[in-house]
């Protein structure tokens, strides 16, 4: 679940990569953008083709199974695709525990994976970090060091916690913040009702519902806490008859769909899930022009570009190699 460099010339800079470039293939299973933008960030052919009678890279793609996921695995795909590596399409492999072991098992070589996920879960530390550079450059730091694992710069994009409502919701109970929201269970807790799903255990984590009441100084009533299906959140917060208020994803596309608004975490409690490509380091070594290529796209991938990728998937149903697709060719990355 989520800021980037300035933009390059990657053509030129991955030509002069590719010069000295002398590694063999990687191991393991082996929305518009200006004109001069478009063409600066063009992936052209043969970028992974490597010299002499070597044959062209080749890169297994893994991902989780929820739809952003799956749409930057499609992005990732398409994107080596284009630059005329050979790609082995393994997303949607499962949660994030699959993914990441799939990867230290080198059965794939590139995927997408949160700041705060490698902090609180593939490291397990409890620390919080609230600054995104500081917490990238912590889990990077670290996973290198004991796993070999790559972190290339993140996303600006957040797909974090977040309490939602509607607009008639906010208003009547004079609620922006979940500050207010803390006041509202204090003054008035028979309206301080809560919709959430429980299938990754935000009821009991840390991160979640008791750190979040802990830093706000709060409790929810027992009975005004109703666990539903994930997708039921968002329609049962915007509909505001069974709670008022929806634990949800900040990228998600039903929230454009629901046309909820998020609260702001005025305290900055809910970790920061910036998506970033991650790789073993002997697939870096031997690819560093991958760095450069992803750079640019990782740039565009702000929170709403990624909620507006979702909501094309999720309620608009197109898949997400058509929505990857576009969305590649509409910033200039591909033609």
């Amino acid at each position: 679940m989520i800021r980037a460099p300035g933009r390059r010339g990657i053509v030129l800079a991955l030509v002069a990569l590719l010069l000295g470039l002398t590694g063999c293939g990687a191991s393991g299973a082996g929305d518009g953008g200006n004109a001069a933008g478009e063409s600066e960030n063009r992936i052209d052919g043969d970028q992974f083709r490597l010299s002499g009678t070597q044959k062209t890279a080749q890169f297994a793609v893994g991902s989780e199974d929820f739809t952003e996921q799956q749409v930057l695995g499609a992005i990732t795909t398409r994107a080596l695709e284009a630059a005329d590596a050979t790609v082995i399409d393994r997303t949607g492999l499962g949660g994030n525990e699959a993914v990441r072991q799939a990867l230290l098992d080198e059965e794939i070589d590139l995927s997408w994976e949160y700041t705060a996920t490698g902090w609180l879960v593939h490291l397990g530390e409890t620390r919080s970090i609230s600054d995104p550079r500081e917490l990238y450059e912590a889990v990077a730091r670290q996973d290198l060091e004991e796993n070999g694992i790559e972190w290339l710069p993140p996303a600006p994009g957040n797909d974090t916690y977040a309490i939602a409502a509607s607009d008639e919701t906010l208003q009547e109970f004079d609620v922006r913040n979940i500050s207010d929201l803390a006041r509202l269970v204090e003054e008035r807790p028979e309206e301080a009702t809560l919709c959430f799903n429980n299938d990754d255990g935000f009821r009991t984590r840390f991160d979640g519902l008791p750190g979040m009441e802990r830093a706000y100084g709060f409790q929810f009533p027992e009975d005004n806490l109703i666990e539903v299906s994930l997708d039921a959140v968002y329609g049962a917060a915007a509909d505001g008859e069974i709670c008022n208020f929806g634990v949800v994803f900040t990228t998600s596309g039903f929230i454009q769909e629901e046309n909820l608004t998020l609260l702001d975490d005025d305290r900055d409690f809910f970790a920061i899930y910036n998506p970033s490509l991650t790789m073993r380091r002997d697939t870096l070594e031997n690819y560093p022009q991958l760095e450069e290529m992803f750079a640019p796209i990782a740039e565009r991938l702000d929170t709403e570009t990624l909620r507006t990728l979702n909501y094309a998937v999720e309620v608009e149903g197109r898949t997400p190699e058509a929505v990857a697709e576009g969305w590649l060719r509409e910033n200039g990355f591909i033609e």
